[in-house]
C-alpha cells in the first residue's frame, strides 16, 4: 500500500534529524546572491520538514515560514528551533501553505518538490509571493555510480527496499523546470555534498528512507544484514561516503 507523501516519514524523525545530509554553505551564497536576500527578508521553506534547510535560513538571519503538514517532522523543528525569533512554523502544504497574498520574498522547497502536486502548487507560490519574489528548488541529489559502495547501495535498495522502485522516478529529473518556471527561465547551481558515516551511521541513514522496510520487520531485518554487509566490503578505515551533487534551481512562477 503506498502511504500519502504527507504521512510517509512520521515513523523515522528520530533517523531523519540525525543522519540526513545539510547543505553547502554554497547554496545559502547562491540565493541571498541571486535572489536578492537580505536580512529583512521573509522566506517560506514549503515542505520544511524537520527544519535542516530551515535552521541554515535562520543562522543567516531570514525571516522563516516553515510550512510542515507532517505533525511529527513539524513538532521535531519546533523543538530544536523554538529559541529563533525569525522562526514560525505553519501547518500547511505546498497546495495550501496558509500564508497571507504576497506575503514573501522567497519559496524554498528542499529535498520535498518531487512530493508535490507541481501545477497545483504553482498558483499558490504565486499568491503567496511578493511580485519580484523567487523560487528555489534544491536536492540532495545522491550519485549513484560514484564508487563501488555508492552502486552496491543502489542495487540494494532496488532489490528490497518496499517501494523504491515506485517513488523513485519522482525525483528530479521527472520535474519540469521549463514549465513550471516563468517563461522556461530558470539559474542553477550544483555543489558536492558528502556525508561519512561509520557503521551506525550509515544504518541510521538508510532507515531515515521512507522506502526501507523498517527495522522491526523481517523484511527490515533482511536489508539490514545486506546492508551491513555492503558496509564491511567498502569501508575504509571504518567509514564510508554518501556522495551527492547538491543542486539549486532559481527563477519566477
Amino acid at each position: 500500500m503506498t502511504i500519502a507523501p504527507t504521512l510517509r516519514f512520521s515513523n523515522r524523525v528520530n533517523n531523519y534529524v540525525k543522519y540526513r545530509p545539510g547543505y553547502p554553505d554554497e547554496v545559502l551564497d547562491f540565493l541571498r546572491q541571486k535572489a536578492g536576500l537580505s536580512a529583512d527578508s521573509i522566506v517560506a521553506d514549503v515542505g520544511s520538514g524537520t527544519g535542516i534547510f530551515t535552521k541554515l535560513l535562520l543562522d543567516k538571519g531570514y525571516n522563516v515560514y516553515a510550512v510542515e503538514p507532517n505533525d511529527a517532522m513539524r513538532k521535531s523543528s519546533v523543538e530544536q528551533l523554538t529559541d529563533f525569533d525569525k522562526f514560525q512554523a505553519v501547518n500547511g502544504t505546498a497546495e495550501e501553505t496558509n500564508l497571507q497574498d504576497g506575503s514573501v520574498d522567497l519559496v524554498v522547497c528542499a529535498q520535498a518538490f518531487h512530493w508535490f502536486d507541481q501545477q497545483a502548487c504553482k498558483p499558490e507560490f504565486k499568491r503567496i509571493l511578493k511580485p519580484k519574489g523567487q523560487v528555489a528548488l534544491i536536492w540532495n541529489n545522491r550519485q549513484t555510480e560514484y564508487d563501488a559502495f555508492a552502486v552496491g547501495y543502489e542495487l540494494l535498495l532496488q532489490k528490497q527496499s518496499s517501494d523504491y522502485a515506485e517513488v523513485n522516478h519522482r525525483n528530479i529529473t521527472d520535474v519540469d523546470f521549463t514549465n513550471f518556471f516563468k517563461n522556461g527561465k530558470y539559474q542553477t547551481g550544483k555543489y558536492q555534498n558528502i556525508q561519512v558515516f561509520d557503521k551506525e551511521g550509515l544504518i541510521g541513514r538508510a532507515f531515515s528512507s521512507s522506502y526501507i522496510p523498517p527495522k522491526d520487520t523481517e523484511a527490515g531485518q533482511a536489508f539490514l544484514a545486506d546492508l551491513t554487509a555492503l558496509f564491511d566490503q567498502n569501508q575504509a578505515d571504518g567509514t564510508i561516503n554518501f556522495v551527492y551533487q547538491t543542486e539549486v534551481y532559481l527563477g519566477k512562477v
